[in-house]
């Protein structure tokens, strides 16, 4: 018998409720999956072998997706009977109020060609259902009662699965930390910088990350009012410190644009009052880091719908600064222009089969991470980042006992390895985060130019 926990997520609707309509949405969230658990899913999963990931897994994603069309389709059919044909004419035409404000403006002598360009509509949200966390929760029990049969430990059992071989050689993840967050729910107006993020130096171990320069920092809730000031503020911090920004350590900015845009104005309120258009929006970043060359990656610059941007930015600077995008509640859209590699968080229906799959078909491009607003105590993300060999985990500040759990397990399992003789240290910083070199590209190439010739 195992226990599971994961992080779960209920989508822009619900955390935008106050207090305690979060709490009465997270209660409800939690009572369908125990439900679930202690009904149907119990039946259904009875005699299964717990060590047969795969045919349980399908199982548990064939019962969410049957319960997820029965609710949708209740949904639609109360919309049909609660509409009433007026209702339905007066909700067919689109308000433009604030656009014909904006155009106004601009016609006014401000620059025109943002204001003109044609607005996209965000994609509706692809809706939470209640209950879903028991799915991605059974499948994690499910895993780590199938490592103690087999008595090994969850990492070593997960990287089994993904290559159905034991594996003799292992890495340690690259522990990104949250230095400081500037993100809506911060003190201060600046809402762009939602996430600072300190990429630590390549071949460092994990308690020398976490118990040398970062010993007090944590995730710190910081106010300013431009983008500037925190990235001056770890500037200054660092060359006190003797430490070489740009060299020995980089930066990482989680921008979360796509919770600023304000669809009314087809803006981005990147501080309180502050409103900028894509293009505007683009253009704060290339002088952002064009300013600190230590910035070598940004997370979520954009919102999926605005791709021109997305190209346009990486034309400008991705030889330089790496550009992600977070796919955790749309792993099977198509990828966007420019991006490098993809944020995975496990959450919610998320399946421990649904994982490996995710990062065997985008291998070497996927960071896995944390809900920075409802962590998890549960320590197995860090086993989960280590067995499927990805380069990258990100884990937030250290801060909070649900993150430190996790950053100690981190610890435990470089030691552990170590001790067998199994670790095998990085000595530089792979892709995504950092961009490869034309040399390195050239080098990749030369063994696929040389098979070519010989065939």
């Amino acid at each position: 018998m195992s226990s599971a926990a994961i992080s779960s997520h209920f989508g822009p609707k619900e955390t935008s409720l106050d207090w305690k309509a979060q709490s009465k949405e997270r209660a409800e969230h939690v009572t369908t999956a125990v439900q679930w658990i202690n009904g149907l899913l119990n039946t259904m999963l009875k005699d299964q072998n717990p060590c047969d990931q795969s045919e349980v897994d399908l199982i548990l994603s064939n019962f969410f997706m049957a319960r997820y069309l029965e609710e949708k389709d209740n949904q639609n059919r109360e919309k049909e009977e609660s509409r009433s044909p007026s209702e339905h004419d007066v909700a067919l035409p689109s308000p433009p109020p604030a656009q014909t404000k904006d155009k106004k403006i601009a016609d006014k002598g401000k620059k025109s060609n943002t204001a003109e360009k044609p607005f996209r509509q965000p994609e509706p949200p692809e809706p939470v259902l209640h209950g879903s966390l028991a799915i991605g929760s059974v499948s994690l029990a499910l895993a780590k009662t199938g490592a103690q049969i087999q008595g090994i430990p969850l990492y070593k059992y997960i990287a089994a699965l993904q290559n159905r071989e034991a594996r003799t050689q292992f890495h340690i993840p690259v522990s990104l930390v949250t230095l400081l967050s500037c993100g809506k729910t911060s003190p201060g107006k600046l809402n762009l910088l939602d996430e600072v993020i300190l990429i630590p130096k390549a071949g460092q171990r994990v308690r020398q990350v976490t118990l040398g320069i970062l010993c007090d920092s944590g995730a710190l809730a910081v106010s300013y009012e431009r983008a500037e000031q925190p990235l001056d503020l770890i500037t200054e911090a660092c060359s006190n410190l003797g430490l070489a920004l740009g060299t020995e350590i980089h930066l990482a900015v989680n921008c979360a644009a796509p919770e600023l845009m304000d669809n009314s104005k087809g803006k981005y309120e990147v501080a309180t009052g502050v409103l900028k258009f894509p293009d505007e929006l683009l253009d704060m970043y290339q002088a952002l880091v064009s300013k600190y060359p230590a910035v070598v990656a940004l997370i979520d610059p954009f919102r999926r719908e605005d791709t021109e941007q997305w190209e346009k930015l990486s034309n400008v600077i991705g030889h330089s600064c790496s550009l992600l995008s977070d796919i955790t509640y749309k792993p099977q859209a198509s990828p966007l222009p420019g991006v490098r590699g993809h944020i995975l968080k496990h959450m919610n229906e998320t399946t421990v089969s649904d994982l490996i799959r995710i990062t065997s078909e985008q291998q070497g491009a996927v960071l896995i991470g944390t809900t920075s607003n409802e962590p998890c105590s549960d320590a197995s993300l860090s086993d989960m980042a280590v067995g499927l060999g990805l380069d990258y985990i990100k884990l937030g500040g250290l801060s909070g006992a649900e993150r430190m759990t996790k950053y100690n397990q981190l610890i435990s399992i470089e030691e552990e390895l170590a001790q067998q003789g199994m670790l095998v240290s990085k000595e530089k910083h792979p892709p995504p985060l950092f961009p490869e070199s034309p040399q390195e590209q050239a080098a990749a190439a030369e063994p696929e130019q040389t098979q070519l010739t010989k065939t």
